[in-house]
């Protein structure tokens, strides 16, 4: 009887000391309501951990240091938004590789980045120089383009560095205008904060969404629909708490996992979505993710068999975190 009571005391000590937490999440985004998502600064970006899968890591930070109109966070973006990384990579238009070169730019602006006597677009050794190396080029094209010389490089990818100079900068197609807004809020995605990140403006109310899901059973590949009894799996959760502010993310907790900048451990603040992953060098991996609430706890949608919970988040899998941003969410590709 007296363990039991002891339990149930604990229980209760618990209970309340994450009901506190709740209470300063929501405090705390009330204050912050008025800050503005996202990362500042225009400093030098290095890559933030594990955002390029290992085998690419090094080439990427090497390649993306060719010229002062990149950085390895960009080229990160870029190769990100071509084809998430995915040396296979084909598209309709024949584009081709990690890199998505078209056989004419290929022929013309492909290295060979290994030195072993050969161009290949489908090995990430040649083809990543190439895009580093096409980019420059087109850096160069359009220096005195009047400016940010590197958004005048990015849209001079999109629409061609006639269109650039044409135009005096970027030229006004709405596509071109997009490509550039759209790598320049993913690159801080794959960045290392180089100060403080401020937290996004819509992350009180995707806690008070998750919190309001506590005790729902977990549901594998569940999106909260009313077919499947409002049960979620993880990153169903994390999707329908910030669609509920406003905020589309993609559907898995790989791809939601650059949403936005990455707070370190200690930067941490509520809203964030903390992920988790067997492999700690590889984003790709990540395979669970819950939005954290401060004190060191998350809510999530643990497993099948358990219900939406509180759960703590320094654990040897924890991967790392990701404050998500609007324009960050809205950067990622909708398709490899």
């Amino acid at each position: 009887m007296t363990v039991r009571k002891a339990w149930i005391a604990a229980g209760v000590a618990v209970g309340s000391a994450l009901a506190f937490v709740m209470v300063l999440a929501i405090g705390v985004f009330v204050v912050a309501g008025n800050l503005a998502g996202g990362a500042g600064g225009s400093a030098a970006k290095t890559l933030a951990k594990g955002t390029v899968p290992a085998a690419y890591q090094a080439l990427v930070q090497k390649w993306g240091n060719l010229c002062p109109a990149i950085n390895p966070a960009l080229l990160a973006a870029q190769l990100y938004q071509e084809s998430g990384f995915n040396p296979r990579a084909q598209s309709h238009a024949a584009a081709q590789g990690i890199a998505q070169f078209i056989p004419g730019t290929w022929a013309t602006h492909g290295v060979d980045g290994d030195g072993d006597g050969d161009r290949d677009v489908w090995d990430p050794n040649d083809a990543i120089p190439s895009a580093a190396t096409y980019d420059c080029a087109l850096a160069g094209y359009v220096k005195d383009v009047p400016g940010n010389l590197t958004e005048n490089m990015l849209a001079s990818y999109n629409a061609g560095a006639y269109a650039v100079i044409k135009y005096s900068g970027v030229p006004p197609y709405k596509e071109t205008q997009n490509y550039v807004k759209r790598i320049l809020s993913l690159e801080e995605s794959f960045a290392a904060p180089v100060g403080r990140v401020d937290p996004s403006r819509q992350a009180a109310g995707a806690i008070d969404y998750a919190q309001k899901k506590l005790g729902t059973l977990y549901l594998w590949g569940g999106n909260g629909t009313a077919d499947q009894g409002g049960r979620f799996d993880c990153s169903g959760l994390t999707k329908a708490a910030y669609e509920s502010v406003g905020i589309t993310l993609p559907r898995v907790a790989n791809d939601q996992y650059n949403a936005g900048p990455h707070p370190a451990r200690d930067e941490l603040l509520p809203g964030d979505l903390v992920f988790f992953s067997d492999d700690l060098t590889d984003s790709r991996a990540i395979r669970h993710v819950g939005i954290y609430v401060g004190g060191g706890y998350m809510i999530d949608a643990p497993r099948p068999g358990a219900v939406i919970r509180f759960d703590p988040i320094d654990t040897p899998d924890y991967f790392g975190a990701t404050r998500v941003t609007e324009d960050g969410a809205k950067a990622l590709p909708t398709a490899v």
